[in-house]
């Protein structure tokens, strides 16, 4: 960012922001702040180190701005490939701004692998399943963000030039750091008919004047200059492609879904991990973490999509109801009619193209912000906030400027401060600087961290565990036998969701029988063991092809002539492999 001036104003602000890397990443990690880039990439490599037979890392491709994009698959290899698993998958950072998921992931990381071996619970899940990790999917919006000047929100997209300002150039009018504090802040000028005026309760704020009262500040928005001499500030800043608008299922061009790029998968990153996530065809469960609102958010993306089958609701719910309660103060929602309607995210691209039930996590909560004691009422009609949406929360400004004050030692707020503007002349600089409003302190970031963590873990120890039996072996007379099998899966996700088998997205499971002297005569779904109903299949009878509901099961009967030795194979794409051998004469 340019600087008109290397004056270091409150520098006590720089403690808020991550320092630059300078000690060794060690195992068990840390989580007292947040992690820049490199430092995200010493911790993978880190935990790889400590626990290579559990772990792969790998680079997935590389962001626009050619920085790798790491993914590390956590697998014991000693109870089966990774695609023979039910696997999940998470992801974070996809919105450069929205820095928590990484260190979500990490946690994640850090906490499966750390407590494996001695937790018998996380041993269990860590031998039954695969996790699929990418902590940091906008490497380059990660890096800009946490190493430059920015407000809370900026720099969340893509570093793909773009035009904004259609005027033949690409990106050359950003905010600038005018004061060189690191952040970037508001400015506002002294106005006799601006809207806004001190708020008599502190000074820092600033309330809106009512129709008949003078005035005293107008807000000229976001530190900057007028960079390109076009009579604007700050109106072109970093290429604006969403990376949560540009994936390959619902997308839409920008003129009606704003930030998608020009087509789908243009970012070199996006596209490169789309490539990835296709060839783990055993992910069943998918998160994406991002940063705002205290919420755990299903699809649709948008109604037109239509609602997803009830089955597949049973599922959502099951799972997003027990996360409610594992992180106090999170809703569990519905994207396009709780919040508001998307096109080309990638949780709705991992559902329909994937098969995948998914989520998105927005884990910053305005309310934890609070500074109201129990016998308080919190105000409903305290100043509008300028700055961040707060509005939904009930938390006013005045309230987070106390607990700033009281709980941050004002490192959230930076104080107003002279300035003389080439432009606006005589100004001031202040407000909300960038570690905070979307960001928790650093002292609430391991609750938030462990919160979420434990959310996907619940989640995981609900992927499908299947189990094969033989319930019956039965002669018949005359070499033919009545062979009965039954899959029961003891968790709440089925083995294909719904939205899947409504589309025939993938082949269903298949169950096999097999045998050296055997012949299958009939084989099919057992509807009524007691009554002997059974929904036999015309052709083929040895093969059937199912799916396993969650907390459910199917049975199936075999008319099998011959003797000996027979085998019975399970395969899924989500429910893994088993086989079991059993004899004909009993």
């Amino acid at each position: 960012m340019k600087k008109l001036t290397g004056i270091g104003l409150l520098v006590f602000f720089t403690a808020f922001t991550p320092a630059a890397v300078q000690d060794e990443i060690t195992v068990p990690l840390r989580f007292d702040r947040y992690h820049q880039l490199e430092e995200i990439a010493g911790a993978l490599k880190a935990l790889n180190t400590a626990y290579p037979e559990l772990t792969v890392l790998e680079e997935v491709g590389k962001s626009d701005e050619g920085r790798p994009i790491y993914a590390m698959t956590v697998n014991n290899p000693k109870t089966g490939d990774p695609l023979d698993k039910p696997g999940i998958y998470i992801d974070g950072n996809i919105h450069g701004n929205e820095i928590q998921g990484g260190d979500i992931s990490l946690y994640l990381l850090d906490y499966l692998l750390g407590n494996y071996g001695s937790n018998r619970e996380i041993t269990e899940l860590v031998d039954r399943i695969c996790f699929y990790v990418v902590p940091v999917v906008n490497v380059d919006g990660r890096h800009h963000f946490m190493t430059e000047a920015n407000t809370p929100s900026s720099n969340r997209g893509l570093r793909i030039p773009t035009d904004d300002d259609r005027d033949g150039l690409f990106d050359e009018d950003f905010p600038d750091d005018i004061d060189g504090d690191g952040n970037i802040c508001r400015m506002r000028i002294k106005d006799p008919f601006g809207r806004l005026k001190t708020d008599p309760e502190d000074s820092r704020l600033m309330i809106r004047v009512k129709p008949d009262e003078k005035g005293e500040w107008t807000d000229l928005g976001e530190e900057g200059i007028d960079n390109d001499g076009d009579g604007q500030v700050n109106e072109d800043g970093e290429g604006y492609v969403d990376p949560n608008r540009n994936w390959g299922f619902n997308w839409a061009p920008p003129y009606a879904q704003n930030g998608s790029g020009e087509y789908p998968f243009s970012g070199t990153g996006m596209n490169a991990l789309a490539e990835w996530i296709l060839k783990k065809t055993n992910i069943c469960v998918g998160w994406s973490f991002h940063n705002s609102g205290g919420m755990y958010l299903r699809g649709p993306g948008s109604k037109s999509l239509g609602e997803y089958p009830p089955e597949d609701l049973s599922v959502y719910d099951y799972i997003g109801k027990q996360a409610e309660r594992i992180t106090p103060g999170y809703r569990y929602l519905v994207t396009w009619k709780d919040l508001y309607a998307v096109r080309g995210d990638s949780v709705e691209w991992l559902t329909r193209i994937m098969g995948a039930y998914g989520y998105v996590a927005e884990v910053f909560q305005a309310q934890a912000e609070t500074f109201t004691g129990s016998s308080e009422k919190a105000s409903k009609t305290a100043s509008p906030d300028l700055y961040s949406a707060l509005t939904s929360s009930g938390i006013s400004e005045r309230e987070r400027i106390q607990f700033n004050d009281h709980l941050a030692q004002g490192r959230l707020f930076k104080p107003w401060t002279p300035f003389k503007h080439p432009t606006y002349g005589d100004i001031e600089i202040g407000g909300w600087v960038k570690m905070s409003s979307r960001l928790s302190a650093p002292f609430m970031i391991k609750d938030l961290v462990h919160r979420n963590a434990m959310v996907v873990i619940f989640s995981a120890k609900h992927l499908p565990e299947v189990g094969l039996e033989v319930t019956e072996i039965k002669s018949m007379g005359n070499n033919l036998y009545r062979v009965r099998t039954r899959l029961t899966n003891s968790k709440a996700v089925p083995t294909m969701n719904y939205l899947a088998q409504r589309v025939n997205l993938y082949p269903r499971d298949m169950l096999r029988i097999s045998g050296a002297a055997a012949k299958i005569i009939a084989g099919g779904v057992l509807t009524d063991r007691y009554q002997d109903k059974v929904t036999y299949k015309k052709e083929k009878p040895e093969i059937q092809f199912l799916v396993v509901p969650g907390f459910g099961k199917i049975e199936h009967q075999f008319l099998v002539e011959g003797e000996g030795e027979i085998t019975i194979r399970y395969e899924s794409r989500h429910g893994g492999k088993l086989m079991k051998v059993a004899n004909l004469k009993q």
